[in-house]
């Protein structure tokens, strides 16, 4: 009689399985010991998980099928971080992907934990024809109003990429000084695959901005809170005062001077 496989070799073997009708999982659903199926059923939850993430993938693509049917070839879906912080730039990040490409997991960068956004940088920067980063920083957000710098950051990022989109996918945001036809959807990072990716790589390069601030500047907490006004941030404000990255033109930084 064949010695039955340890649990352990169950759960490597499981691994490399996708398919619920699998003969190997049919047996599986036989064997009678509680920790085989307790692994099956992590397996089938994990692979429920994998199922969800590919049909988000492909209702993330909506918007880029609309356009690609229209004839544009090259769709770049573009989004900014940090309007609303006291401190800091805002950040804009313009991301070019292939036409019909899938990527699990890619979503509003809000919903995303720091670790899983670093994995989806990654992937973003595997796949992507091109990204393109545009910052204004605190002196040009007093200049000329946070609307006005998040427009210039958005148009930069759009230049900076390598390649020219032929059309633009915006969060939010109109932008016809870009010169490049465009829809503005609004929630367009939870919307767009293309607008989703910008948003994660523009929040993970603001986030690295100000966790280096962070240690040029620190007492604020800028490393978690980013330059929004939580309570440390505030507090640091009451006993350290103003920083050069603060924004002069922002309650209730404009008080302080």
């Amino acid at each position: 009689m064949e010695k039955p496989l340890t649990i352990k070799a169950i759960k490597e073997r499981l691994t490399l399985i996708e398919d619920a009708q699998d003969s190997f999982i049919l047996e599986l659903k036989k064997d009678e010991r509680k920790a085989v199926q307790q692994a099956l059923s992590s397996w089938e939850k994990k692979q429920e998980k994998a199922l969800k993430l590919k049909e988000r993938a492909y209702e993330l693509l909506a918007y880029e099928r609309q356009f690609l049917a229209q004839g544009y070839q090259l769709i770049a879906g573009i989004d900014e971080v940090g309007r609303g912080p006291l401190a800091g730039p805002v950040v804009s990040a313009a991301v070019i992907l292939p036409p019909g490409l899938e990527l699990p997991g890619v979503d509003d960068s809000k919903k995303l934990s720091e670790k899983r956004r670093g994995e989806l940088v990654s992937l973003i920067e595997e796949h992507a024809l091109a990204i393109g980063v545009g910052v204004m920083d605190e002196a040009v957000i007093d200049e000329v109003n946070i609307y006005q710098a998040t427009k210039l950051a958005m148009v930069q990022a759009v230049q900076n990429l390598k390649i020219q989109p032929d059309f633009l996918l915006i969060d939010a945001m109109p932008l016809p000084e870009a010169g490049i036809p465009f829809e503005s959807i609004i929630k367009g990072d939870a919307k767009s695959t293309s607008i989703g990716a910008a948003s994660i790589i523009a929040k993970e390069i603001r986030d690295q901005m100000m966790k280096d601030y962070d240690q040029q500047y620190p007492g604020y907490d800028f490393a978690s809170n980013a330059g929004y006004g939580t309570k440390k941030h505030l507090d640091g404000l009451e006993k350290l005062g103003i920083t050069p990255i603060h924004r002069k033109t922002f309650a209730p930084i404009k008080d302080m001077i």
